[in-house]
């Protein structure tokens, strides 16, 4: 199965180094964000888990839930968090959920359905499409997904950004520009009249018919 913006995430039950979680209850009423590994003990695997733990606070601030995912089992991933540890100077905080009957890797369509039930075996490169970041609502529905080669090491400066701007659109009628940064101005959407968002926003620029900016509201 594939997985879109707005479909429900998907719910499971897994082992993980913080103990049996249920996904929906476990993400609550905020927001998560679940990145996923196609194997421990892996160069790049280890820097990105390494990074979202030294970012954990800046998630956190946004009321927003890490978990990340390898199809290797729970017992691997605890010793693995020695070396992410060693390479980043940061202590993993969150939960690694182990995925080795491959549930949760098929259920978010990162592997096909009539894959082998177990990771036994699997090499890095059988799992190269367990690459995968997905940003979750407190709907539970999927709000981003982004899906890295195993060779390109992923931007969670870029989740972090779109994660703002997810945030602020869901509160406000507003879109955020290519390349847009928390802070920076916003476009108002089509279905805010031009009453309405002076209404709300105060001034603001028509730079085209079909394009309206202004500041950004403030979150919350």
């Amino acid at each position: 199965m594939s997985i879109r913006i707005n479909d429900t995430a998907p719910d499971f039950t897994a082992q993980t180094t913080e103990g049996e979680i249920h996904f929906h209850d476990w993400i609550g009423d905020g927001y998560a964000v679940m990145f996923s590994h196609p194997k421990d003990f892996t160069p790049v695997c280890t820097t990105e888990l390494g990074v979202m733990a030294g970012m954990a606070d800046e998630f956190a601030k946004r009321n927003t839930k890490i978990i990340g995912i390898s199809v290797d089992p729970v017992e691997d991933h605890h010793k693995w968090k020695s070396d992410i540890q060693t390479v980043s100077g940061n202590a993993v905080g969150y939960p690694m959920i182990g995925d080795t009957d491959l549930k949760v890797a098929k259920l978010y369509g990162m592997l096909p359905a009539d894959t082998g039930g177990s990771s036994e075996g699997r090499s890095a490169a059988d799992n190269a499409t367990v690459r995968s970041v997905f940003i979750i609502g407190p709907d539970k529905k999927i709000k981003l997904s982004l899906t890295y080669p195993m060779t390109t090491g992923r931007n969670f400066d870029e989740i972090l950004r779109a994660l703002d701007s997810i945030q602020l659109t869901a509160e406000h009628k507003v879109a955020t520009p290519a390349n847009w940064k928390s802070g920076e101005d916003v476009i108002i959407t089509a279905a805010v009249s031009d009453d309405e968002a002076t209404e709300r926003f105060g001034e603001y620029e028509r730079v085209l018919p079909y394009l309206r900016t202004t500041g950004a509201p403030k979150k919350g």
